[in-house]
């Protein structure tokens, strides 16, 4: 049985938490957030005893009997919580973005490895089942050799970040860097899950809401030696709006991916509708809903983690792959800045 410390019961802190407890190899044996409200609150909510309750990280580390460090608070924190940690000898799970920068990522990665932990980023994303699907498929050679591949990211939501709206993350506000950083962790991370290290990068970002300092819309693309791609993402657009928006501002991210082959297309509708379309015209349904099931995909990810730590194998989002997304992410805004192509080393 592993044991588990939380630190940060903020927002999306429920996902880890259902999932620990989900999890027949896990117990949470240690709760904290220097907000005391906040901490009873979710621990409450969550039936975690008043006696694994901490509002000290250290005096977590100290006293609570816990293998393994869930942080789940925000990047500017990750260096020190690492370090903690990693000289408590716990393995560690650091919620993304793991760091805001190369060089950060690359000294937790560092201090972990000399204090001989495990540490792997807590990237769900790679999770979903639709993506999940999409991987079979191209492993199984579905689409043949590859072409194009469009990946669309689309949602009306930091335009309706007006200072009297609540928001569930109303941080995002005055993030001076947003979109590629709070999400291109994600679709990066899942891009490469699915097609493999960029050769090439361009990228072109815009702020289109008035509430927001970064950037909320951009596209970028992404080539390879006999294949490209185009991500187009955005949290300003109305263009899949097909009903009145309800007065509570909250995301409603709608995922598309078009992936062009040889052989067929696959083809994952923001619907969640996945098909395969052959050369005959002939659309074939693989499934006809999936689901972004955040839920689901942290109970995965973090069974994910725990079977490492039983087996020995490699996180599939270790520190040390993450880096790579990370370095693609930082690449987005420097190219976006000098109108730059950013160029790779074959992997």
């Amino acid at each position: 049985m592993w044991k588990i410390g939380i630190v940060g019961t903020g927002y999306w802190s429920e996902k880890h938490i259902k999932a620990w407890q989900f999890i027949a190899d896990a117990e949470i044996a240690g709760i904290c957030d220097r907000n005391e409200a906040t901490l009873n609150d979710k621990a409450d909510r969550f039936d975690l005893s008043a006696n694994i309750r901490y509002t000290d990280v250290e005096a977590m580390l100290e006293q609570a009997d816990i293998d393994v460090l869930d942080i789940i608070t925000p990047p500017e924190t990750h260096l020190e919580l690492v370090k903690l940690a990693a000289a408590a000898g716990k393995h560690i799970m650091c919620q993304k973005p793991f760091a805001r920068s190369i060089e950060e990522a690359q000294e937790m990665v560092r201090i972990a490895e000399e204090a001989g932990v495990r540490l792997m980023v807590t990237e769900n994303w790679r999770w979903l089942q639709p993506f999940q699907l999409i991987k079979q498929l191209l492993v199984d050679g579905a689409a043949g050799q590859l072409n194009t591949i469009r990946y669309i990211h689309t949602d009306y939501y930091s335009p309706r970040f007006a200072p009297e709206n609540e928001l569930p993350q109303p941080f995002f506000r005055d993030m001076p860097r947003l979109l590629f950083y709070e999400m291109g962790v994600h679709w990066f991370d899942t891009w490469r899950f699915l097609f493999g290290e960029p050769e090439r990068l361009y990228a072109e970002t815009r702020k289109v809401s008035s509430h927001t300092v970064g950037e909320d819309s951009g596209m970028v693309m992404l080539g390879y030696s006999d294949y490209v791609g185009l991500m187009d993402m955005s949290w300003a657009t109305r263009r899949e709006l097909s009903e009145p928006l309800p007065d509570r501002v909250l995301p409603d991210h709608k995922e598309q991916l078009i992936i062009e082959g040889d052989i067929a297309t696959i083809k994952l509708y923001n619907t969640g509708r996945l098909t395969l379309i052959d050369n005959a015209g002939v659309e074939t349904v693989v499934a006809e809903h999936t689901e972004l099931n955040y839920e689901d995909s942290h109970r995965k990810l973090q069974s994910h983690f725990i079977d490492c730590l039983n087996t020995g194998e490699e996180f599939q989002t270790s520190g040390v792959d993450n880096l790579r997304t990370l370095q693609l992410v930082f690449d987005t805004y420097d190219s976006a800045a000098t109108h730059q192509v950013k160029l790779y080393e074959e992997a």
